[in-house]
């Protein structure tokens, strides 16, 4: 064990400073998803509980928002909860929620949310949720409502084939009351209804998924029809800046053959 945490703050750190210096010379993706996954199987392999590995994994996400304000990304939207992962047993489904009441508690008091100027919105169906997570949600949002140097989006009861579906239920709703010509109807129109219309920059830059699986899960499907993915094969809960740095050096790296 010693010998390890020796390595990390030796080989590690020196291998990590250089490659934040090559990161930070180029340009740094504005906007960055990341499908939190591997809180299970991280935690089956360890030994653990599954609960452990879903705190473990939220452990990492806090750590994720100084990652992400010490390189300069501007907006990081994680998916944290599908409207699939709704469909677990009742006992994960409450480990869950009430790991989420508490980290939300959390964020709610944050002093980095109010240094850092971050403007908080969950994206999904919040109606979903338990009573109580919802409130903390809309606290969050109105105590961060006047926030723009960062935006941090939380994908909670979240499916992109959902979204998109709601978006065709209002543009359906706007044509049948004759407040829109169907011929009128275009790319911005959907975009301007997605739950990511507020942002700056909707489109993700880059999205990561962690845990090996290489597929969406529905994650941003109209957003991130041109981002760059990066499938990283390792569980959410061992995700270390230096796996960000990676990430962010093999977008830079794309962007550079494209010629971008």
């Amino acid at each position: 064990m010693l010998e390890s945490v020796l390595r990390y703050t030796g080989v590690y750190r020196i291998y990590e400073g250089r490659l934040r210096a090559q990161v930070e010379k180029e340009d740094i993706p504005s906007h960055i998803g990341i499908i939190l996954d591997g809180n299970r199987r991280w935690a089956q392999e360890q030994g653990f509980s599954q609960g452990l590995g879903h705190e473990e994994g939220a452990n990492r996400a806090e750590e994720l928002l100084d990652w992400c304000h010490d390189l300069g990304i501007k907006t990081v939207t994680l998916y944290v909860l599908s409207t699939e992962n709704l469909d677990r047993t009742p006992e994960e489904l409450a480990t869950l929620f009430e790991l989420i009441q508490a980290r939300l508690n959390r964020l709610l008091n944050d002093a980095r949310i109010v240094k850092y100027g971050v403007k908080v919105r969950a994206i999904g169906h919040m109606d979903l949720l338990p009573g109580s997570i919802f409130d903390l949600l809309k606290a969050i949002e109105e105590k961060t409502e006047g926030y723009s140097n960062h935006y941090l989006n939380i994908a909670v009861a979240y499916g992109g084939r959902a979204e998109i579906t709601d978006v065709l239920r209002s543009v359906a709703r706007d044509v049948k009351s004759g407040k829109m010509d169907p011929d009128a109807i275009s790319e911005d129109t959907v975009s301007k209804r997605l739950y990511t219309a507020f942002l700056p920059n909707q489109e993700p830059d880059l999205i990561i998924r962690t845990s090996g699986e290489e597929r969406m899960s529905g994650f941003l499907l109209w957003q991130g029809a041109y981002s760059e993915l990066l499938f990283v094969d390792v569980f959410w809960p061992a995700f270390r800046f230096i796996d960000l740095l990676r990430a962010i050096r093999t977008y830079q790296k794309r962007r550079r053959r494209y010629g971008k």
